[in-house]
């Protein structure tokens, strides 16, 4: 007979209160403006850059690799400094919204360059607004992310705070690829992308100004950050479970990068429809969208690291089948972004639930609360993967033969679908495999939460006792 498990004590009820609307509304709507910012972003600019600004691809993806790997850089820093900042705003808010302007002046230069700029100097530019737009969101989004582990200690509230992330950012979704749409169709995109430029920084300081004054930070949270840098990121590779998801985003986002970078490449020099690429990403986001309440009462029957292993089957079928699209195949095409949809949608679910949980485990182990640097780790992982496979991006179709505003090659469109579909599906497999060793599950969270409960108390008790002679 199986052994079931205790119920859970009238402190773990307390803990497990659901979060309120307004506060799932509240961290989830600067998700969606910054979607609607990065959207064009990883879809469209190296499109934008080979095709307008008539940048070559090789140059573009050096300059893309780069930025990512230094935004990637950067990460580590800005998760130490947010964990140990002070002020009455607490950790995170005031990190969130000083950034909010620094994004709207670099995206500005990234989709607005000055007319006479072009050659040597126009790579520069765009090299230096890159450099800059990464280092400002990532002093926006490490704070960010760090914020939604403090919201709520349970294991479920947990899953469902980031739902709720991932719906409204969703909708952030239509709105970058409606500025793509704009682009895409501008009679002169070079020097239209400054309506594009101030829509998203208005859109991110709003949301973000509304976060900050609605959220309320944790206040024991406050001054319990790694003590030293060095220390504290030795503290996160020290973490077993937090090293395994390394490994999970490193498999994972070298494999998934240059699906975003290519879809429009696909759509106009393979499937031979570019007039569809936005109906092809919203193929994408729709189903991440519908199917994200399924998504919260699956991990709670099966858990959340069992469908996040689920949810890359999808993934790894579809971009897999991704190598054989060809002219008009659009159906298959559509059907594929559908399935991968579905896989993402369970990983944007699940995967930072299970990060709050890791982090947990940390306090257990050092006494200390780093949600800052375990999301720099895990962000700098994820982005470096990334830069990597979209600097291997550009120089792969450089050697291809890319030609801007020609028809391609079948060289090159063996090579498209080669980094669209392949390389993605190997990635996902990996990611597979390394999952099936995650052991953190719910029953272990638990004891992790009464073991910090207990140390709680016993120090507020030693307090009392200090403080009353007698």
């Amino acid at each position: 007979m199986a052994r079931s498990e205790p119920p859970p004590s009238p402190r773990e009820q307390q803990q497990a209160l659901p979060l309120s609307r307004d506060v799932l509304v509240a961290y989830g709507l600067p998700m969606a403006a910054f979607m609607a910012m990065t959207i064009p972003l990883s879809i469209y600019l190296m499109k934008f850059s080979v095709d307008v600004l008539l940048i070559s691809p090789a140059a573009m993806g050096l300059i893309l690799g780069l930025a990512r790997l230094w935004d990637a850089i950067t990460d580590p820093m800005a998760g130490y400094w947010s964990d140990r900042t002070h002020s009455r705003f607490g950790r995170r808010r005031v990190w969130m919204l000083g950034s909010t302007i620094p994004i709207g002046l670099t995206l500005w230069m990234i989709w607005s360059p000055p007319l006479a700029l072009e050659g040597s100097l126009l790579v520069l530019w765009m090299a230096a607004g890159l450099l800059l737009y990464e280092t400002a969101s990532t002093a926006m989004i490490v704070p960010y992310g760090a914020l939604g582990m403090e919201l709520s200690p349970a294991y479920h509230q947990r899953t469902r705070l980031f739902a709720w992330r991932h719906v409204i950012g969703s909708i952030g979704f239509a709105f970058g690829m409606g500025f793509v749409y704009l682009l895409r169709t501008a009679d002169d995109p070079r020097t239209d992308g400054w309506g594009i430029a101030l829509a998203g920084g208005l859109l991110l300081l709003a949301s973000v100004g509304f976060s900050v004054s609605r959220l309320k930070e944790p206040a024991g949270h406050q001054g319990r950050g790694g003590v030293r840098p060095r220390r504290a990121f030795a503290d996160v590779l020290a973490n077993p479970h937090a090293r395994l998801l390394f490994l999970v985003y490193a498999a994972e986002a070298f494999g998934s990068a240059s699906i975003s970078a290519l879809s429009p490449f696909v759509m106009q020099y393979v499937v031979k429809a570019p007039e569809l690429l936005e109906l092809f990403v919203a193929s994408y986001v729709v189903p991440q969208f519908v199917f994200t309440p399924l998504w919260i009462r699956v991990a709670r029957r099966i858990g959340k690291r069992r469908l996040w292993m689920l949810g890359t089957l999808p993934l790894a079928g579809g971009f897999g089948l991704m190598t054989q699209l060809q002219e008009g195949s659009t159906g298959l095409a559509f059907f594929l972004v559908m399935l991968i949809g579905i896989g993402s949608g369970i990983a944007s679910v699940v995967a930072p639930a299970i990060q709050a949980d890791v982090v947990d485990y940390d306090e257990l182990r050092t006494g200390e609360r780093k949600e800052g640097a375990y999301t720099a780790v895990w962000n700098f992982i994820r982005k470096a993967g990334w830069g990597v496979a979209i600097l291997f991006t550009g120089v792969f179709l450089e050697a291809a033969g890319y030609e801007a505003n020609a028809e391609q090659s079948a060289s090159v469109q063996r090579t498209l679908l080669f980094l669209v579909g392949a390389v993605p599906a190997a990635g996902y497999l990996g990611g597979l495999l390394l999952l099936t060793r995650l052991r953190l599950d719910e029953a272990e969270h638990r004891a992790i939460r009464t073991a910090l409960q207990d140390r709680s108390d016993l120090a507020a008790r030693n307090s009392e006792a200090r403080d009353d002679p007698s």
